[in-house]
């Protein structure tokens, strides 16, 4: 049983465009051994356009660079590179190309789509295509939004007004032995199913080899990293993807002479306590009670 994927960006052949102007590049999905996480990235041209749907998973999201428009029941929003937000099960939306170049975003579907069930997607009548507006972190009405700026990862350079760019007490930064981390989307935001949020390594940052009752995947956004899935070791760059599966052993390290920087996802979402488990605790037991 596969408990761990890799798939290098040089690798993978970018997909056509559909007739629409759309095209979805799967990194990760129900082929892949996976049952809690459909992974991919998306790109639309600017006249392109994906017609009214709904799905019976949610849909995270994060926009890696240009422009798209989000259709949904409440309005029409203008998302930028940065911005990222969660879109629940059942709720109406479309997406329209923006700008001169398109846009490019990475989602995160939750539970994994089936093929068998038609992908879990059935098509709605058209949402009206309103005048779209940018987003506002701040505002309640579009809470399940947020947006990302490198800068968050600096924990010298946190202020008010950084953390004011949340809609979530949770994505404070949390800094822990050279590494950083930013939630985005959690159950503040309205995510049951899963999480996503971003991971950044000092150059002496590292994480012991450890396990837990989720998956997780990996998108490498900046930097090289030293990872080892159930003992295979792997060298990642940027735009390379990941995935561990429930109970895979991984680590990681810092490759390079700056920072690494990637967005990841978990689901289904972690529990209180006893998600990590660290080889090494259980290493220090052992010896413990063998002296």
């Amino acid at each position: 049983m596969t408990r761990h994927l890799v798939r290098l960006a040089a690798d993978v052949p970018e997909p056509p465009y559909d007739e629409l102007g759309h095209r979805r590049q799967e990194l990760v999905g129900e082929d892949d051994g996976s049952t809690h996480t459909g992974f991919g990235l998306c790109e639309i041209r600017p006249d392109g356009r994906v017609g009214a749907h709904v799905h019976s998973y949610e849909e995270s999201f994060h926009v890696l660079d240009g422009a798209v428009i989000l259709d949904v029941p409440e309005g029409s929003y203008r998302l930028e590179e940065g911005d990222y937000g969660l879109l629940p099960t059942g709720v109406p939306h479309s997406w329209r190309g923006a700008g001169d170049t398109g846009g490019r975003w990475a989602d995160m579907l939750a539970p994994v789509p089936r093929a068998r069930y038609g992908h879990d997607t059935q098509a709605v009548p058209e949402l009206p295509s309103g005048e779209p507006v940018r987003i506002d972190v701040r505002d309640p009405r579009t809470r399940s939004f947020g947006h990302f700026e490198p800068a968050q990862m600096d924990p010298g350079k946190q202020s008010q007004d950084l953390l004011a760019v949340s809609a979530s007490m949770r994505t404070a930064l949390l800094v822990y032995s050279g590494i950083t981390v930013k939630m985005m989307v959690d159950s503040d935001l309205g995510a049951v199913a899963s999480t996503m949020f971003m991971v950044q390594y000092a150059p002496d940052g590292v994480a012991g080899s450890h396990d837990h009752p989720f998956e997780e995947t990996y998108l490498i956004l900046e930097g090289l990293v030293d990872a080892t899935f159930d003992g295979e070791r792997y060298r990642l760059g940027p735009g390379d993807v990941a995935w561990a599966g429930a109970g895979c052993v991984h680590g990681f390290s810092n490759a390079g002479e700056g920072p690494v920087r990637w967005l990841e996802t978990q689901a289904p979402q972690p529990p209180p306590r006893h998600s990590y488990r660290f080889t090494r605790d259980w290493d220090y037991l052992r010896e413990a009670l063998g002296s």
